[in-house]
């Protein structure tokens, strides 16, 4: 039996904090998200190094 596509996709989560605020340094995480559940954008909040506090980090391209 043939596999069907997989659904998942890499997807890259910035935050948007330290983006406004100018701060340097850049706080990126990867994670996975299924595209047929989940077609918006990934919003989390996790912690930013750089800021040394929970932020929220958004899906980008």
């Amino acid at each position: 039996m043939a596999k069907k596509g997989n659904s998942r996709v890499q997807v890259i989560l910035e935050c948007t904090e330290q983006r406004e605020a100018g701060v340097p340094g850049m706080s990126r995480y990867i994670t996975t998200k299924n595209k047929k559940n989940t077609p918006d954008r990934l919003e989390r909040k996790k912690y930013n190094p750089c800021l040394k506090k929970v932020t929220v980090h958004r899906e980008i391209k």
